[in-house]
């Protein structure tokens, strides 16, 4: 027996029917245990600190089904038509259902990530564990539980007519610079905020400029008249920091020295952030090593050095060889977010498809004294300006500059 609301108008009158109960409150304990046993279960860790807030209360058993007289529309509960189940056990055991069960779906489960959003977290944090241990079975291994998109500042909702529409976002921005926003934007511990102005500058100044000026820099005919992929020559970029062969300048400073030192961890932290579903920070680790391997370029000013006196030549190939490397690097990294500019970078440079995996991110070998299967190599097709820069026209939409 269960009370329930009926709302007419602004009231709510309170009357009582017969339903099927699930003793929620014998799980309280062992859902206590669960999440004390494995405090990764659920993560974000303040999402996780939500649940233990409420297992630490009391449990009241849960009503898993409806008067089929009050609630029609639903599926009848088996072998009495006079009942209708609650709707979220049904959608929760399509998760097992979906996988086989009782018989195929030991292959997906208990190892499965649930990716929910935090207002629905008591029903994939508290009910479905709980009906899994009723029924002999392990809860997932993860909930990750993301926070919601506001538009400037305001819950989206139809009423308010501030919905995002995705489709409209995909002509604006391209599909993957819609991506790159909400990728690089996204944070699962807190709610984002959402408006055009800030998708347009976002995308202009880490796609548009940092990463496509970046590209197109060093691959300009004019920089690098030969369409290669220069040489890395030691002499000119000491591992030790001393001076080159017979007293020559060379380019390693310690600033270079970390530009190779971050992009040589990068591929570490990216996997670590991906693994951990923290996609914006592998995104943050990236276009720092970007603006690093900028700065790089503008403190050795290619451009400025003799293409015939042959200490130059050997610093500018140097030089370019590093920022390439660079590129490369990211443009594998990139792909799993913005693929068909990840796709660009690669083509431009010269990098086969079978050369694009994360086993082929073996960042300059010539640093480390071995040679680059990649040196001397011809440059792939000009693929134009990587990612267009985006204004906003007076009637709200983005036209290329």
């Amino acid at each position: 027996m269960c009370m329930v609301s009926l709302e007419s108008g602004h009231q709510v009158h309170w009357t009582k029917e017969e339903n099927y109960m699930f003793r929620l409150s014998e799980f309280r304990e062992p859902l206590l245990r669960w999440l004390q046993g494995r405090k990764a279960a659920i993560i974000p860790e303040h999402f996780y600190q939500q649940v233990l807030l409420w297992l630490q209360q009391d449990l009241a058993d849960l009503s898993v089904s409806r008067d089929r007289n009050r609630l029609r529309w639903g599926i009848p509960v088996p072998g009495d038509s006079s009942q209708t189940i609650y709707v979220w056990v049904d959608a929760l055991v399509n998760y097992l259902t979906v996988l086989g069960y009782p018989d195929a779906h030991h292959v997906s489960w208990p190892r499965a990530c649930h990716i929910v959003g935090k207002d629905i977290l008591k029903f994939h944090a508290v009910y479905w564990p709980a009906l899994l241990m009723a029924a002999g079975l392990e809860p997932p291994e993860q909930i990750l539980v993301h926070s919601h998109w506001t538009v400037e500042g305001q819950k989206m909702s139809k009423s308010l007519g501030n919905v995002v529409e995705p489709a409209a976002c995909f002509q604006r921005y391209s599909v993957d610079g819609f991506r790159y926003f909400l990728l690089r934007q996204g944070v699962p511990e807190w709610d984002s905020d959402y408006y055009h102005s800030k998708v347009i500058k976002l995308i202009n100044s880490e796609l548009a400029d940092a990463l496509g000026g970046l590209l197109n820099r060093c691959t300009a005919p004019g920089l690098n008249p030969s369409g290669t992929y220069p040489c890395f020559l030691e002499a000119s970029f000491p591992r030790d920091g001393g001076a080159g062969r017979a007293g020559e300048s060379v380019l390693a400073s310690a600033e270079d020295h970390a530009l190779v030192t971050s992009v040589k961890d990068l591929p570490l932290r990216v996997s670590h952030s991906f693994e951990h579903f923290q996609i914006y920070r592998a995104a943050e680790a990236i276009l720092d090593c970007v603006r690093q391997t900028n700065g790089f370029v503008q403190r050795h000013a290619p451009w400025k050095l003799s293409f015939t006196e042959p200490e130059q030549k050997r610093h500018r190939d140097t030089v370019l060889h590093v920022a390439l490397e660079c590129l490369r690097v990211y443009g594998i990294l990139l792909q799993p977010l913005i693929p068909t500019v990840a796709d660009k970078i690669l083509t431009r440079l010269g990098v086969r498809d079978t050369e694009r995996s994360f086993k082929d991110l073996n960042f300059l070998p010539g640093y480390d004294g071995e040679k680059s299967s990649l040196e001397g190599r011809r440059l792939g097709p000009d693929v134009g300006v990587l990612f267009p820069k985006l204004v906003k026209a007076q009637d709200g939409s983005c036209r290329e500059t």
